[in-house]
């Protein structure tokens, strides 16, 4: 039998730790109150969340409004009535901490957001010249970058590398032939890379299959293949997939030969 919101009364207590939990990861705009679950939507990113739990047994639920978040969350949702589209249900507030950064990193990254931020921060900027187009440019790039490593966690899926310096904002296809500032903008266009694999991607070297698995150019020197070996897949989208298609048959190098 599924919970239903009138199911689930809430006290002090939990109000508090509903309150503080929202706080502490960007949702510091308190909604009203709805039969039971605590709302909460952020100055920063897209959609609310909402939180719940039950005094008897310290289950905790968090409902979420987002639908790209939803689906990239990984969770399976709870068969239950509340507020947003999805219901989470968690063994204890532990685990519902560990899932809130999650959620806004996919909230701050996911398309419309970096292209909002863009749009905001080139309004009224002039780009009859060429320098003046490098400058819109520049800002396009590093707020893509500031997406990627939102969705990527701030480390190279490949290697595990979190230092920033030598992370790179990979674009799949390339910002120059994006037909929109949409494309150009959207996480799923790209790939969070250490500095080796960025290189390497860009060249058309290595790219990417549908399962993830890295493919290399037949062409690589036994030295590089080797700095490049991962064994491990990456995660992927439907979206991601559908433009490391377009890399593979556009920019990946079958036959190429190498200088050792």
């Amino acid at each position: 039998m599924s919970l239903t919101m009138v199911e689930i009364p809430q006290n002090f207590i939990v109000r508090q730790e509903c309150e503080k939990a929202a706080y502490q990861n960007g949702y510091r705009r308190p909604l009203e109150e709805r039969d039971g679950w605590r709302g909460f939507a952020s100055t920063t990113v897209p959609g609310a969340i909402y939180m719940a739990a039950t005094g008897a047994n310290g289950v905790w639920f968090l409902a979420l409004e987002h639908a790209g978040v939803i689906a990239e969350l990984g969770l399976s949702p709870e068969p239950m009535e509340g507020p947003g589209n999805a219901r989470f249900r968690f063994a204890s507030i532990r685990e519902l901490y560990a899932v809130l950064p999650r959620v806004y990193q996919l909230a701050s990254s996911l398309p419309d957001m970096p292209l909002r931020i863009f749009e905001d921060e080139t309004r009224g900027l002039p780009r009859t010249t060429e320098a003046e187009r490098l400058v819109v440019q520049r800002v396009g790039q590093d707020v893509f970058r500031a997406g990627l490593l939102d969705y990527w966690q701030g480390r190279c899926p490949l290697t595990g590398i979190s230092d920033l310096a030598l992370l790179r904002a990979s674009h799949i296809i390339p910002w120059s032939e994006c037909e929109t500032d949409a494309e150009r903008l959207d996480v799923h266009n790209g790939l969070l890379l250490s500095a080796l694999w960025d290189a390497a991607f860009d060249q058309g070297l290595v790219t990417f299959e549908d399962t993830g698995r890295a493919l290399l150019s037949p062409g690589l020197s036994d030295a590089a293949r080797s700095s490049l070996a991962c064994n491990s897949p990456i995660t992927l989208t439907d979206q991601h997939r559908k433009r490391l298609e377009w890399h593979r048959e556009n920019r990946f190098k079958y036959d190429v030969t190498c200088n050792n």
